[in-house]
């Protein structure tokens, strides 16, 4: 026999599944909103972080932005000192040389030439004095030549003045001062190293000795005889107005 059931089972079971369409709807809403939770709040965690990281980083910047302008004051002081310590060594190292100087003008001025100005700008001489004749003044370039002191005798000026009947030549001469030894390039000037400092030579000892002893031969023969005449040079020279 048929059986008919005449409940509203269609509106039910429309019902049931209404009911669990909302059911699923609200675990998926609910499960969004706790991951949507949970990205905001790990994102939050990573900008947070990288704005500590920045935040570090910006103040070790700030850190070495300070360090290295004290490093700059070092460096500046340093350069200071630098050139205070070359400034010593250098005058360390030309306390002799106007020793050396003046001993070999009164070694190297010939019998009838007197100096009247010496004057020095850096490692240039000028001499300015009076000569008997030209070739007292040639004999003076080559005794400087043959001196370790000096050496690029330049002839600028040499005329007559007449103002002394003894001495009627009035001269100016250039030279470049030196030390025995010294490396020099084809103008005169030192050579100087990767240091800064002129070049020495290797064998300047051994060369420096008969620098020394061939000038002091050359001008022997001229010194030994006047040398009452090589004293009033001397005197000329320092009376005349020297001016190293």
């Amino acid at each position: 026999m048929a059986k008919v059931n005449l409940l509203p089972w269609r509106a039910e079971r429309r019902k049931e599944r209404q009911q669990a369409f909302f059911v699923m709807l609200g675990l998926a809403f609910a499960a969004a909103l706790v991951i949507g939770l949970g990205g905001y709040m790990y994102y939050n965690g990573q900008i947070d972080g990288q704005n500590a990281r920045n935040a570090y980083l910006t103040d070790q910047i700030n850190q070495l932005d300070v360090k290295i302008k004290q490093i700059e004051a070092l460096d500046k002081k340093k350069e200071i000192l630098l050139r205070r310590k070359d400034v010593i060594e250098q005058l360390q190292a030309n306390r002799s040389q106007m020793v050396h100087l003046f001993d070999e003008l009164v070694r190297t001025i010939p019998d009838g030439v007197r100096l009247t100005s010496v004057k020095q700008d850096g490692n240039k001489l000028t001499l300015q004095g009076l000569s008997q004749s030209n070739a007292r003044v040639s004999a003076y370039m080559r005794n400087i030549e043959s001196s370790g002191w000096m050496t690029n005798p330049d002839l600028n000026v040499i005329e007559a003045a007449g103002g002394d009947k003894a001495l009627p030549y009035q001269f100016t001469l250039a030279l470049t001062l030196t030390k025995p030894g010294q490396v020099l390039d084809a103008n005169g000037q030192p050579v100087l190293g990767p240091d800064g400092k002129p070049m020495m030579n290797p064998v300047s000892g051994a060369s420096a000795s008969p620098a020394s002893s061939g000038a002091t031969g050359s001008t022997a023969a001229s010194a030994a005889a006047p040398a009452a005449s090589a004293a009033s040079p001397a005197s000329a020279a320092s009376k005349g107005g020297a001016t190293p």
